[in-house]
């Protein structure tokens, strides 16, 4: 039986660090690896998510809960502005993004995806993505051209967390193929294909994570068969995996306590692969 990482040493320390309205106290932007600067509220919801933890989980629900007052325009997330982005786009885009990662039917995210989904159906009509054609539908969706004169592009990571079972076969298809293609930026900076050159590397714990983001899409069960057969090649003899010392970023993993133990690290490297092969041969996406 799996362990309740939940109940672990990391899931305890963010968890301490939550504040009373739900976020962290180093702001809600940033996945840079975390370090000696308080927790941002993105950080701790992508490791929380590592962790098992689920919108049935208090501290979730309540984070969920204040990011979907934000985007409903009741509050502000925080002060963070950037320049040079369209930011006031750009941040209920993540906002929804995170919120759809634990809660796909909430319904002010559900609404912002469909908005967005129709940009990025025009966006890859052609089976690929074609920047003029999304920023015209971008345009035209959010009437956004007088107020700011960049269009928000296609942003891997967030479009990728917030579409599921909003898009068309053959737009879902084409996003899936441009992300192995691309990479997808703040989680696995490189193509996806060809697999990582070592499998014990933090290569290969980054390209997991990436890659289990798109299992929430139904074509990613044909386009990822290189990976199921690169994950199946190096497996251990009896079945587990070994992602040895150097896949800890202690963002993705550990789930465990501590890697002192060789039987621990086998544990989280095969629960982590496990759950992305299951989930590729089940692939049907979210409902």
């Amino acid at each position: 039986m799996t362990p309740d990482f939940r109940q672990g040493k990391w899931a305890a320390a963010i968890l301490s660090a939550q504040q009373p309205d739900g976020t962290w106290p180093g702001g809600f932007h940033g996945l840079a690896s975390p370090g000696k600067a308080p927790l941002t509220t993105e950080q701790a919801l992508r490791r929380l998510h590592a962790l098992g933890f689920t919108i049935q989980d208090e501290p979730v629900r309540r984070c969920v809960d204040v990011m979907a007052a934000c985007l409903r325009g009741e509050r502000k997330i925080d002060a963070y502005w950037e320049t040079g982005i369209d930011w006031a786009m750009f941040e209920p885009l993540m906002l929804a993004a995170w919120i759809r990662r634990f809660d796909p039917q909430q319904p002010d995210a559900l609404a912002f995806g469909r908005r967005w989904a129709r940009v990025a159906e025009a966006g890859f009509h052609s089976g690929e993505y074609d920047s003029a054609a999304w920023n015209n539908a971008y345009e035209a969706e959010f009437r956004r051209a007088a107020r700011h004169p960049r269009p928000l592009g296609f942003s891997a990571l967030y479009h990728t967390m917030l579409l599921p079972g909003l898009l068309s076969p053959s737009a879902e298809r084409a996003l899936v193929r441009h992300v192995l293609h691309t990479g997808m930026y703040y989680v696995h900076e490189r193509p996806l294909t060809p697999p990582p050159a070592v499998f014990q590397s933090r290569e290969t714990t980054r390209w997991l994570a990436a890659l289990s983001l798109l299992t929430d899409y139904p074509a990613a069960r044909e386009e990822l068969t290189f990976a199921r057969v690169w994950l199946h090649l190096n497996a251990r003899a009896d079945g587990t995996w070994d992602m040895g010392t150097a896949a800890a970023d202690r963002v993705y993993l550990p789930l465990s306590d501590s890697w002192r133990s060789e039987a621990a690290r086998i544990a989280d490297s095969t629960a982590v692969i496990r759950r992305i092969l299951d989930l590729l041969d089940g692939a049907t996406g979210i409902p």
